[in-house]
């Protein structure tokens, strides 16, 4: 059993140590300047916002978040984009494809958002090749059941392509987060390969019960397992021994560069749960790290 890294200079050679090319970050966050910014101020009123403090830790330019995901060995990533309002997520979307074409390591993502036109755009969105999909049930503050997304779940379902889905109640509970809710989608549209953004968080046994319930659910790590969410939503004590069954359909995602504390910090949680639970070891490491989030993306 490799340990994890100590610091982001370890990550790297750590990955290496594991036998892979490098890591598939299923989950972080490139955006639009201005919108970046935005997301960045409401990040600095955290205590406000979520009664906590939260420094961004890479609030660094576009170009050296570029390079620090390069030094980190993060062989691919979904840059994941996301409307708060009407009108954005088709413009969200051409810029997401305009990103990944200028990025070797990017793949095209693209979002939606309950309106008028979502069913036009996510299909355009799909046949440019979007490769994964990303849902803010929280920052929308929308239902996800809404008809006007009936069709739009339809062609994801069909298409089979990621769905990165916010639909947990945390950091704080929005107007329909819940899983409870999420699961009335699943339940029209099983086929739809949704992954649970921070693994349900802080839902993490209603997360779990939809894995057993749906074969194409699966669970990202972004955030779940650090001492920094630990202390709001901390995993439940049988966690490693309940990822045993699911140790394929857990994925690599981080919330880079939005994150409160370094990349190794989520390395070296997802490593815990590895060592809790010997049926786990290397081999879950990598899957989750890469093969995993590499096969959602197609790129396996």
């Amino acid at each position: 059993m490799v340990p994890g890294p100590a610091t982001d200079a370890d990550v790297a050679g750590w990955t290496r140590g594991l036998g892979l090319p490098g890591l598939v970050d299923l989950h972080l966050h490139f955006l639009p300047e201005r919108v970046m910014a935005k997301v960045w101020d409401y990040f600095e009123n955290a205590g406000e916002n979520y009664g906590t403090a939260w420094p961004v830790h890479y609030k660094l330019p576009e170009s050296e978040r570029l390079s620090a995901l390069e030094d980190l060995g993060v062989v691919a990533f979904a840059p994941l984009v996301y409307p708060h309002k009407p009108g954005m997520a088709a413009w969200l979307n051409e810029w997401a494809s305009e990103f990944a074409a200028r990025v070797p390591a990017s793949v095209p993502t693209a979002t939606m958002y309950p309106e008028p036109g979502v069913t036009d755009y996510v299909r355009s969105a799909l046949e440019s090749g979007a490769r994964a999909m990303k849902v803010h049930v929280q920052v929308g503050a929308f239902d996800p059941r809404d008809e006007l997304l009936e069709q739009a779940w339809g062609l994801l379902a069909e298409a089979g392509i990621p769905v990165i889905i916010h639909c947990g109640h945390g950091p704080i509970p929005g107007a329909h987060t819940g899983l409870d809710v999420f699961a009335e989608v699943l339940g029209a549209h099983p086929r739809l390969t949704a992954v649970l953004a921070h693994a349900g968080m802080p839902e993490f046994d209603a997360a779990l019960d939809l894995l057993e319930r749906f074969p194409h659910v699966h669970l990202d790590t972004t955030m779940v397992g650090t001492p920094f969410s630990q202390q709001m939503a901390p995993l439940p004590a049988d966690w490693s021994v309940r990822l045993v069954d699911h140790a394929d359909r857990v994925a690599l995602g981080t919330d880079f560069p939005n994150i409160p504390y370094d990349y190794a910090t989520q390395l070296q949680a997802i490593a815990g749960w590895a060592v809790a639970d010997e049926r786990l070891g290397d081999g879950f490491l990598r899957a989750v790290l890469h093969d995993t989030p590499a096969r959602l993306l197609g790129l396996a």
